[in-house]
C-alpha cells in the first residue's frame, strides 16, 4: 500500500484507479462491507482501490474545534491496508482546497490527476465550495468524461441501527462498549507511540506508559481495564486512565496512560495498541496526591480480580514479569 500526502505527491503512474472518499473514521462494519465490494470490482476492473481522506475533517475545519474521533491516523492507515486498500491519498483540508469549486474537483482532481475509473460516495456526500457539488453532479459529469458513479450502502445492525461513526462514538460515551464494538466489527482500540510524560506515575509505584494521541480527542474518558499489544507475542493485562488529569495538571489537553499489572518495563519508543474492555470509574479530580494514590491501588486491586477470571492472563497476574525494569 502507498501512501500519498498532499495533491502534488500524485504520480502520472497513480493516473487509473477505483476511487472513494471519506473520513472512514473507526473503520466500522458499514467501512469493511464498502471495501468488500470494491475489492470485487478491482478484480474485475484490474484497477487500484484509492482512498480519498482529509486532515483535518471537513466538519474540524469549518466548526474551528477539535472533533472527536474514534482512530488516530496511523489506525486508520492501519485498517484500510489490511483491508485492501492500494493507495491512501490523504488532502490538507484548508482554506484553499475548501474554495475549489465543484466542476474544478471533478475535472482536476478526479479526472485529470487520478484518471478514475469508477468513484463510489454515498447520497449525503458534497464536495466543492459552499458544498455545490453532489452525487447527482458527479454522474451527470461522469457520463460524459467516461467514469462511472456508484452509491456506497447504508448499513444497519439486527435492531435497525444505521451503522455509522457518530452512533458508534455515542455508545462510547455513553459507555457502551459492547454495543460499539457491535457496530465497529472489532474490538475498540487506541494505538500510539509511548512518550515521556512527567514520570509521576513512576515516583508513587504505579508507573505508566504515556500514549502520544497526535491531539486528537477520543470519545471515551475514565478508567479502564485494557490490554496492551506490541510488547510481547501475547497480549498483557493492563489498567489505563484517559482524560484531562485533574489532580496533578488541571488542564484540557486529554492523555492515555497505561500501567501492565505485575510487569515493570521500558516501554519508551515502542508503538503499542490498547483495547478497552470495561470501565471500571470516570476520572475524578482528588484532593491529594496520597488520596490519588489510594484510589489507584484499589482501581488495580479490581482489575487483577477481573483479569483472575481470564486464563490466557492468570500466569501474568500470579507472577511478578520483570524485563528492563
Amino acid at each position: 500500500m502507498e501512501f500519498i500526502r498532499g495533491l502534488y505527491n500524485i504520480k502520472p503512474h497513480h493516473r487509473g484507479c477505483i476511487l472513494t472518499i471519506g473520513n472512514f473514521d473507526g473503520f466500522h462494519r458499514g467501512h469493511q462491507a464498502l471495501l468488500s465490494k470494491l475489492q470485487v470490482i478491482k478484480n474485475n476492473l484490474k484497477l487500484p482501490i484509492v482512498v480519498m481522506i482529509f486532515e483535518p475533517y471537513p466538519k474540524e475545519y469549518f466548526s474551528k474545534k477539535i472533533k472527536i474521533r474514534l482512530t488516530v491516523l496511523r489506525d486508520k492507515i492501519s485498517y484500510l491496508f489490511y483491508a485492501g486498500v492500494d493507495v491512501i491519498l490523504c488532502i490538507r483540508f484548508d482554506k484553499k482546497f475548501a474554495s475549489i469549486e465543484a466542476h474544478n474537483f471533478i475535472k482536476n482532481i478526479l479526472i485529470y490527476k487520478l484518471g478514475a475509473q469508477l468513484i463510489c460516495i454515498g447520497d449525503d456526500f458534497r464536495f466543492g465550495a459552499f458544498r455545490k457539488g453532489d452525487f447527482i453532479l458527479l454522474k451527470k459529469i461522469g457520463k460524459n468524461a467516461g467514469f462511472k458513479v456508484i452509491r456506497s450502502v447504508t448499513h444497519c445492525d439486527n435492531q435497525g441501527v444505521r451503522i455509522s461513526s457518530t452512533a458508534i462514538r455515542t455508545a462510547l460515551i455513553e459507555n457502551r462498549i459492547l454495543d460499539a464494538e457491535l457496530l465497529l466489527g472489532h474490538s475498540y482500540c487506541v494505538s500510539g507511540r509511548v512518550i515521556h510524560g512527567d514520570k509521576l506515575g513512576r515516583k508513587i509505584g504505579v508507573p505508566t506508559a504515556n500514549i502520544s494521541l497526535q491531539g486528537k480527542l477520543l470519545p471515551i474518558q475514565g478508567v479502564y481495564l485494557v490490554k496492551v499489544y506490541g510488547i510481547l507475542n501475547i497480549p498483557l493485562p493492563g489498567i489505563a486512565n484517559i482524560g484531562v488529569r485533574p489532580t496533578i495538571l488541571g488542564k484540557n489537553q486529554q492523555q492515555l496512560e497505561v500501567h501492565l499489572l505485575n510487569v515493570s518495563i521500558n516501554l519508551y519508543a515502542y508503538h503499542i495498541k490498547v483495547i478497552f474492555l470495561k470501565k471500571i470509574r470516570d476520572e475524578q479530580n482528588f484532593v491529594s496526591i496520597k488520596i490519588l494514590k489510594n484510589q489507584i491501588t484499589t482501581d488495580i486491586i479490581e482489575a487483577r480480580n477481573y483479569f483472575n477470571k481470564k486464563n490466557n492472563f492468570n500466569k501474568f497476574i500470579k507472577s511478578e514479569l520483570l524485563i528492563n525494569d
